[in-house]
């Protein structure tokens, strides 16, 4: 599992690349700071499936409130850190 923020950056953007299933676009030119919801065009199911999906792969709980401040493959990374570290 991705411990490191820039590797945990990654990960995300695999996972958003893989579930809206998008093109000429890899993990590794994912801007980390574009808005997920004005510049990529995420929508809340997308936002939801993603959601679960992080949670599945790094164990960790996020809140249906805290959804809409989940706008950046960047701040999903400090959100994952900032919870994994409540948990050891």
């Amino acid at each position: 599992m991705p411990t490191d923020t820039t590797q945990i950056i990654t990960r995300i953007a695999e996972i958003i690349i893989n579930e809206l299933k998008l093109e000429d676009v890899t993990p590794e030119t994912f801007e980390a700071d574009l808005d997920l919801v004005d510049e990529v065009g995420i929508d809340s199911m997308d936002l939801a499936t993603i959601a679960l999906v992080i949670r599945d792969e790094f164990g960790i709980r996020i809140d249906e409130d805290d959804y809409p401040k989940l706008t950046t493959v960047r701040i999903i990374a400090e959100y994952i850190s900032n919870k994994l570290a409540e948990n050891e």
